[in-house]
């Protein structure tokens, strides 16, 4: 049965002419005289209200319910049968039930047979002129059709129809809006021919619903009105990403979604949703790549608007499930081939203006659309060419650490605020906790490389400097910071420490800064040094353990001059001796070469002590070094007695003008034995610095041969006890080159007991493998050059510890 003819119903029929009743109401009448109350009654259609009281006047009084029903052709009759007839043409029976009379029950027990759902009228009513059966035609519906000559006019109507393009979807939504509404009162209405007898019949007989979507199905699926949709569906689209503004009519289009999903067509709409928006992004970030060429950071914030506009239009008309695919759709159409070139000319203005936020949101877009390389580029490239600058800049050594620290702080922040991912694991169901984003691993890794390849710009000098930095920091102490902020400071330096590759110049730097520490007295404090040294060797390199062996000789030097004092008078000048024995091994000095004469008193109590410690130890030999040996001096000036705090050679100096208050050069030179260098060094301290306790004629920063020094009387100084001995806790450049050459050296020796070590094991190697082999070997000390390696081995080969092939040059043999 085709639900269209159930549908197309007349809109008239005289089978209930019988029935008195106005638009909203029906009397009923009983035995002619008595009436029941007044009864709403369902109203089919205004115009079946007018035409149906015309017939009103012809009715005759009937008693007992009645009974609707309609009748499925269930007993396999032929089409010819006037009751198949009638029911294959939608028409409605009613039945009056109860009835006596032979024709009336018999027919009454044949309807029965046919259905079961049946609707009880319990009011008497007017019996028709047929007593067995009441044929009554209904319409359910305004329209004419609603088969295949209703799909085409419907269809004729709407692609006609004049309205402009976004006000031709809202008739399209009154349209489906009257479909559904009408379907569902006649599905309503058919329930039991759905419940039996489709049931029965399926597959081959659809349910009311199914048949009459299909209907309308055949109309959305027009080319012509899917075309006309597209069309005004684009004009809206357009319109309000024109604008940047709602459109009137938006409210309209959750309607027409929410029927297109009733029908089935909510994919293909999303797909042209997204087809077009693909479209439209794509040609706006093309032109807007040109227009704003030279100004790639408004292309950017241009970009975030647009995703934030369509985001806001998605979330008011699209369903939940289509956000994020337009999203997506909008962001690759924007930002596709444009992230490297956004990356490259955005990120340098973004950490020079340190804008973090809008850096993060470039990171999680591009992350989205999957291309955050480009980005991780920018960030490695960035920070590698800054601390090249840095680092190569031989005006501003000094200050080398402290702008690395700032690169540092400024990459860390970046990493931890900008690039963060989501944590791999969910959090557990049990707890609310929002989880915890971290870095990204591949900017971690970028700016570790970032910052080793920036170092080998200028090989060395970043571990010097990064030890002498730390040599600073320790001599100064905590002071007023808190114990966590003075160690924050110490680890940010140990941090930049991981990023070279010379470990070996940081190790000696390190050590003999320490050692100047420990020795001259500047170490703010022994815990924090044995602290740092810890650290060191755990985290670091484990031949910092030597240092350990610094502290022991401290300590036993200590027991030691504990020893000697309590064995002297107590008015003797021993007792002001304090001399330190250091194990030759663990201290990285080598024997001085260099002698100065001391005056004799100083001299008499230095081998007075060396008898005292070979009692005690015999076999051992003693040499003393007195550059890092230190003094205190009282001195007699106009404002007073001060007590200096003076290296023991700038004692050895000040002691001498005892005896005169001018004194030239020549004969301090002649008279002390000092190496000229370091006496020009001790006199600039004394005389040319910012505590003048002698002065120099002719005045001037330099020491020549010809300039004669004075005590200074008139010194003055606020404290009573003096300090003037900075020059040996600082690094001269002469110390500096020394430890250079001393590094280059020990390299050397590294190198030919790695090569030599290598070829005894493998007695033969190409020398591609042997280079290879020789760096791997070393790279905990240091990272060797090419040209390095190739001397070693060259100068190995003229030692005869190895041969090169005769055939092959570039073989070589070890030699036992």
């Amino acid at each position: 049965m085709e639900v269209s003819v159930l549908l197309t119903l007349p809109t008239t029929s005289s089978g209930l002419e019988f029935l008195k009743s106005s638009p909203a109401t029906q009397e009923w009448a009983t035995d002619g005289s008595a009436s029941s109350p007044r009864r709403k009654i369902a109203r089919l259609d205004t115009d079946s209200d007018i035409a149906s009281s015309s017939s009103r006047s012809r009715s005759k009084t009937l008693k007992g319910p009645i009974t609707i029903r309609v009748i499925p052709d269930e007993s396999g009759a032929s089409p010819a049968s006037p009751l198949v007839e009638d029911v294959a043409q939608g028409r409605v029976y009613t039945s009056p039930k109860g009835l006596t009379g032979e024709s009336g029950a018999g027919q009454d027990e044949a309807i029965q047979r046919r259905t079961k759902m049946h609707s009880d009228l319990a009011h008497p009513i007017e019996r028709p002129s047929h007593p067995h059966l009441v044929h009554v035609r209904v319409d359910l519906l305004c329209m004419p059709f609603l088969d295949r000559e209703m799909a085409t006019t419907l269809l004729k109507i709407l692609l006609d129809a004049e309205e402009e393009p976004v006000e031709w979807i809202a008739l399209l939504v009154k349209f489906c809006e009257w479909f559904e509404t009408q379907v569902a009162l006649l599905t309503s209405l058919l329930t039991y021919y759905d419940q039996v007898y489709v049931v029965k019949h399926s597959p081959n007989v659809l349910s009311i619903h199914d048949e009459a979507y299909g209907v309308f199905d055949r109309i959305l699926k027009n080319p012509q009105l899917a075309k006309r949709l597209q069309d005004s569906l684009s004009f809206w689209l357009y319109w309000e990403r024109d604008n940047h503004e709602p459109h009137e009519y938006r409210e309209t289009i959750p309607k027409l979604i929410k029927h297109l999903t009733t029908h089935n067509q909510l994919a293909a709409f999303e797909q042209f949703y997204v087809d077009n928006t693909q479209s439209y992004y794509k040609k706006e970030s093309e032109k807007k790549a040109k227009d704003l060429s030279d100004d790639p950071l408004q292309f950017f914030k241009d970009a975030q608007a647009r995703i934030q506009e369509e985001g806001a239009r998605s979330e008011a008309v699209l369903p939940v499930g289509s956000w994020s695919r337009v999203r997506q759709v909008v962001e690759a159409s924007l930002l596709d081939h444009r992230a490297e070139w956004l990356a490259k000319s955005t990120l340098g203005s973004f950490m020079a203006s340190k804008d973090l936020k809008t850096l993060g949101d470039m990171y999680t877009l591009f992350s989205r659309i999957n291309d955050l390389k480009p980005l991780e580029k920018a960030y490695q490239e960035y920070f590698q060419k800054n601390v090249e600058q840095v680092v190569k800049d031989s005006n501003k050594d000094e200050e080398m650490v402290q702008r690395l620290l700032d690169l540092k702080s400024l990459a860390d922040n970046a990493l931890s605020t900008s690039f963060l991912v989501a944590p791999l694991t969910p959090p557990s169901a049990s707890t609310s906790a929002v989880p915890e984003r971290r870095p990204d691993q591949a900017f971690a890794y970028a700016l570790n490389t970032a910052f080793t390849l920036g170092f080998r710009a200028r090989r060395n000098k970043p571990a010097e400097m990064i030890a002498k930095h730390l040599h600073l920091l320790l001599r100064m102490g905590q002071g007023t910071l808190s114990h966590a902020e003075y160690q924050g400071l110490l680890d940010d330096a140990l941090a930049l420490y991981r990023f070279s590759e010379d470990k070996d110049v940081f190790r000696t730097f390190y050590h003999r800064l320490l050692a100047k520490r420990l020795l001259v007295g500047k170490s703010a404090s022994d815990d924090v040094e044995a602290e740092m040294l810890k650290k060191l060797k755990e985290k670091y390199d484990p031949e910092f353990g030597m240092g350990e062996d610094m502290f022991k000789d401290l300590t036993l030097s200590k027991e030691m001059m504990k020893d000697y004092h309590t064995r002297q008078e107590k008015a003797s000048l021993a007792n002001k001796l304090n001399a330190v024995i250091l194990q030759q091994s663990a201290w990285p000095f080598s024997a001085t070469k260099q002698q100065v004469d001391l005056p004799a008193d100083m001299q008499k109590e230095l081998s007075r002590y060396t008898d005292f410690y070979k009692a005690k130890h015999s076999g051992r030999v003693l040499n003393w070094d007195h550059a890092l040996g230190t003094a205190s001096l009282k001195a007699r000036f106009k404002a007073g007695i001060k007590e200096l705090s003076v290296s023991l050679y700038q004692a050895v100096v000040l002691l001498l003008f005892n005896e005169k208050e001018e004194i030239p050069f020549k004969d301090i030179k002649e008279l002390i034995r000092m190496e000229d260098d370091e006496l020009r060094r001790t006199l600039q301290s004394l005389a040319c610095g910012k505590k003048k306790v002698l002065r120099k004629v002719p005045a001037g920063r330099d020491v020549e041969d010809d300039d004669v020094f004075r005590f200074n009387a008139d010194f003055d100084d606020p404290h009573a006890r003096v300090h003037i001995n900075s020059i040996q806790a600082k690094v001269s450049a002469e110390e500096t080159q020394k430890t250079n050459e001393y590094i280059e050296g020990d390299r050397k020796i590294f190198l030919d007991a790695a090569i030599v070590r290598i070829m005894k094991s493998k007695k033969e190697m190409t020398y591609e493998k042997l280079k290879a082999a020789t760096i791997d070997a070393v790279k905990n000390h240091f990272v060797p050059t090419v040209d390095a390696i190739k001397k070693r081995i060259d100068g190995l080969v003229s030692q005869e510890y190895m041969r090169r092939s005769e055939e092959d040059k570039n073989l070589f043999f070890y030699i036992a």
